[in-house]
């Protein structure tokens, strides 16, 4: 699955006085995803690169991922900061490529949830 335990405990803190909670914690994930995103094509783009900047944001997005129980997310910013800490650009931009390519699946997935 797309989702994880995570996502279920999420849920379970939605309750009669906040019936949005989960959809307001997943947009805020979405607008600071796309933020943290084109940081890290930005970063990537600028030579040299700033390895230890696009660290911090992969650790920031591994934390909000993993916040919302989107594990496959998270696995690739895992990935990624091993790329960074190697100074592999190749490998960070491959990974870069994978993280937009699962944002967008969660997203679509989230997104028909709170249809």
């Amino acid at each position: 699955g797309f989702l994880d335990e995570q996502f279920t405990q999420l849920e379970q803190l939605q309750d009669q006085s906040n019936p949005r909670f989960v959809q307001e914690v997943v947009s805020l994930f979405f607008e600071g995803s796309l933020k943290l995103l084109d940081n890290l094509q930005t970063t990537l783009n600028k030579e040299p690169v700033d390895y230890k900047k696009l660290d911090a944001y992969l650790h920031h997005f591994k934390g909000s991922s993993s916040s919302v129980g989107a594990h496959r997310v998270k696995n690739v910013c895992i990935t990624f900061r091993a790329f960074c800490r190697e100074k592999m650009r190749d490998g960070c931009l491959q990974c870069l490529q994978q993280l937009k390519q699962e944002y967008n699946l969660i997203k679509n997935k989230l997104e028909d949830l709170f249809q």
